[in-house]
């Protein structure tokens, strides 16, 4: 599916539904994958072309969700990816995905275009919400920049909720 601008979205917030932990490979940075492979051993990773990718389960799931009581979960939240925490969003510097009226987002002073991925769920279409504009957004343009590590407004708040989710285990 082709990326619309964050302009068409009324309000979004992840339920723990894992639809974005199945069936997409996510891309890991160096660091991220190095640390990975440190903690876990390689078979946590996989190697593509010139990219490192998070494992799967023949299922096509993540080797880190898990079911906690009907929602899943990230068993690594403490050095979860940059993509996982991004998704569904993804914050350019030029308009790729077309519409760049509809997907500017000017933020302390720079101007970035905003995009989000229709596959997930949670999206609710429409006019956007304050909280989508001055929390969430910024949020997302914040982790892409490399400036917050702690996700409030763009993670599940089901985890808030929740029992802390059990010390990830080395996969065999």
């Amino acid at each position: 599916m082709v990326p619309v601008p964050w302009r068409y979205v009324s309000s979004w917030s992840c339920d723990g539904c894992g639809l974005c932990c199945k069936g997409f490979s996510v891309v890991l940075r160096f660091e991220e994958w190095f640390r990975l492979v440190k903690r876990f051993g390689a078979e946590v990773t996989r190697v593509g072309l010139n990219k490192f990718y998070l494992a799967r389960r023949s299922d096509g799931s993540c080797v880190f969700l898990y079911n906690y009581f009907g929602r899943w979960l990230c068993g690594i939240q403490d050095m979860k990816p940059l993509a996982c925490k991004m998704w569904p969003f993804k914050v350019l510097k030029r308009p790729k995905y077309g519409n760049p009226n509809e997907s500017i987002f000017n933020y302390r002073g720079r101007t970035f275009y905003v995009y989000v991925d229709p596959f997930c769920p949670n999206l609710r279409w429409g006019r956007p919400t304050a909280e989508l504009t001055y929390k969430v957004i910024p949020e997302i343009i914040e982790l892409s920049m490399n400036v917050r590590e702690k996700q409030v407004y763009s993670t599940s708040r089901t985890l808030s909720q929740l029992v802390p989710p059990p010390k990830p285990r080395r996969i065999i």
